[in-house]
């Protein structure tokens, strides 16, 4: 089967109706399906999950190409940067916010080059002032 995750964060699968999948890695959303399969469903059933996209991540400000991009597994700032064309002459390799897709208060926070990026998160690159 295929299918979409919605906003909320849950699928919608046959015979279990609404499975809530955020926060669950592929190893462990394989593990709640099949348990939830095998109690009343089916003799020991063997799931696979796999991503077949994600959603994007954008990144604005300072930057070359500001826009929404491919979300690609372990994401960096720096990565997302490069995949944006880098940072313009006028752009601050210090000041970078971040916010997370998953904060509810969407409040942006300073992050490194180092800094994880997530499916929907907002990079911005803020213009140097020297």
């Amino acid at each position: 089967m295929e299918t979409v995750i919605r906003d909320r964060g849950v699928i919608s699968y046959p015979f279990l109706g609404e499975i809530q999948m955020l926060g669950l890695t592929v190893g462990q959303l394989e593990r709640k399906l099949a348990g939830e399969l095998s109690a009343g469903y089916l003799i020991d059933p063997k799931v696979t999950v796999t991503i077949s996209q994600y959603r994007k991540f954008f990144v604005n400000g300072q930057v070359q190409s500001p826009g929404g991009y491919s979300y690609q597994p372990e994401m960096t700032v720096r990565k997302a940067l490069t995949i944006a064309g880098g940072i313009t002459d006028r752009g601050s390799y210090s000041n970078i916010t971040l916010v997370r897709d998953s904060d509810p208060s969407k409040s942006p926070v300073e992050v490194g080059m180092d800094a994880e990026v997530n499916p929907g998160d907002i990079l911005t690159v803020e213009e140097s002032f020297f």
